[in-house]
């Protein structure tokens, strides 16, 4: 049986059942008793060690009637209406700003062609390696023109421990070349300039603008972000949490533009503490009452 049509036959159910015995109020606790037993779970065959979260809440968070849970089941299905899906979105950024007010970029820069150095690392690397290797790179290569005349060879040398170092180091030096010869050495502040660079696509373009040029042009979607968004039910034309187009489009309908970048720093981190992709915490996450995905 589809499982979003059995869970709509168990609310139905329990919402019946507790009407009889209740007169006529289903009470928080039964609710959610018979919530856990039909647990919702968004199909996801694309990401290693996706799954919906398990375990009960705590934390005091409210359980939800069986109109809030009819409401996260069609979050899941897709049928929810774009109204309700932009509220709990609001909720949820509401949530981020009081647990994650000071949230930013973790890569440490001086400048916006550090960051977009930085950035370019960070691909399959940990944040704490990337900073622990720039210090030493921008010591030696401190501009673009620098980094551009560099051996590549040296340069592979610099950033070996992040990975990936020859194709990175034809990123960085792709890069800055560019930036030499079109913009005067300086970093372009806007999206048709930064993606004109080599190596240089959306995303990196999103971390660049919103952190260093405080312009809001769009959310970064990287790894935890797409996670996210996929068990909030925030997306509903991407195929997977790896989407990173289609999540980025349906997350722009739902927040307001001058909260895309802090959106996409809390969630990062939130990704990071709270809801890990193979064992999600949502006992902890102040979020779990409005989550589809949460039990």
């Amino acid at each position: 049986m589809n499982q979003h049509r059995f869970l709509k036959r168990s609310l139905a159910a329990a919402g019946g059942a507790l009407k009889g015995a209740g007169g006529g109020k289903a009470s928080a606790e039964s609710v959610s008793k018979h919530r856990r037993a039909a647990v919702v779970r968004r199909p996801s065959g694309a990401e290693e060690g996706e799954a919906a979260c398990r375990g009960r809440r705590g934390g005091g968070s409210a359980s939800p009637t069986i109109k809030e849970a009819q409401s996260l089941s069609n979050s899941c299905s897709g049928s929810e209406p774009t109204a309700e899906r932009r509220r709990r979105a609001q909720k949820l950024l509401a949530g981020l700003k009081k647990t994650y007010p000071e949230a930013n970029c973790a890569l440490e820069h001086k400048g916006a062609l550090e960051l977009l150095v930085s950035t370019i690392l960070s691909a399959q690397c940990t944040d704490s390696m990337v900073n622990r290797v720039t210090p030493g790179l921008f010591k030696r290569y401190p501009d673009a023109k620098a980094l551009a005349a560099a051996r590549a060879e040296d340069l592979e040398r610099e950033i070996h421990s992040t990975g990936f170092f020859r194709q990175k180091t034809r990123s960085i030096q792709g890069a800055c070349r560019k930036i030499v010869e079109s913009f005067g050495g300086s970093v372009p502040d806007t999206m048709e300039g930064l993606t004109s660079l080599p190596g240089v696509a959306r995303k990196t373009a999103n971390v660049i603008l919103g952190t260093w040029f405080r312009k809001n042009e769009g959310i970064v979607v990287d790894t935890h972000v797409g996670r996210l968004a996929f068990r909030l039910g925030l997306t509903w034309s991407a195929r997977d949490p790896k989407d990173a187009v289609k999540i980025e489009e349906d997350l722009l309908k739902l927040l307001p533009r001058e909260d895309w970048t802090f959106f996409g720093h809390a969630m990062i981190l939130h990704g990071r503490r709270i809801c890990g992709a193979k064992k999600p915490d949502c006992a902890a996450c102040p979020y779990a009452v409005f989550c589809p995905s949460a039990v």
